[in-house]
């Protein structure tokens, strides 16, 4: 599923682009300060991001600056009354992938969303985050909070795994498998159990990687 965050502080125009938007089948999540989106930001990675420019804590275009350095291919739309050719201008310069300026037609907001997913429709899959730690496929870049990781190659390979796999419990005969064995690396339980114990401490003990016991791990999602 295609999953939007939009930072909008008209609750009128968020209203109605998140019913339209739903309808059409995404998953559309509301913010209306700029704070709230940073925070849910440092948690999850969506598909898509749209911003206003003026909001009530602060301005779109610096808001976007701090996406695009995070995270240099995640999609960004600007949606704005501010339609002066300057403020367009500065809305790619400073990182946005479109611009639709209001008032605007809710079918071609949604026809510009979804020619922007095609243009950069590897991106679903380049990001993949679990409570504030991200994986970036295209660079084997890890982060927890923003904080960038260093992590050996099984240890990425592992954490790789289970956030692939984000929501359902793997045992540990398959990750030994998967991780180790397809590889031509045949190990044993204990240095599953080392390499676990190595990320979790990387990763400051991170409540949202669970052990099953007397089966396996799972990643999964914390509030």
């Amino acid at each position: 599923m295609i999953e939007l965050y939009y930072a909008e502080d008209d609750p009128d125009i968020a209203r109605n682009v998140k019913e339209y938007l739903e309808q059409k089948g995404l998953k559309v999540t509301i913010y209306s300060t700029i704070a709230q989106i940073r925070q849910a930001l440092k948690i999850h990675v969506p598909t898509i991001v749209l911003l206003d420019w003026n909001m009530p804590d602060g301005h779109g275009d610096a808001l976007c600056q701090w996406i695009r350095s995070r995270w240099k291919e995640l999609p960004i739309i600007f949606l704005t009354v501010r339609g002066d050719s300057r403020d367009i201008v500065a809305g790619f310069h400073n990182g946005a992938d479109d611009y639709v300026v209001k008032p605007f037609e809710l079918e071609v907001l949604y026809s510009r969303i979804q020619a922007l997913l095609r243009r950069t429709r590897n991106v679903t899959d380049q990001y993949l985050s679990c409570a504030g730690i991200f994986i970036d496929q295209n660079s084997r870049t890890v982060s927890c909070h923003l904080e960038e990781i260093n992590l050996s190659a099984a240890e990425y390979e592992l954490l790789l795994y289970l956030m692939l796999n984000k929501g359902k419990t793997v045992t540990r005969e398959k990750i030994l498998e998967q991780v180790w064995d397809v590889k031509g690396s045949y190990v044993n339980n204990n240095t599953l159990t080392v390499t676990m114990k190595r990320l979790r401490d990387k990763l400051h003990q991170p409540p949202c990687l669970k052990t099953i016991r007397s089966v396996g791990y799972r990643m999964e999602d914390t509030l």
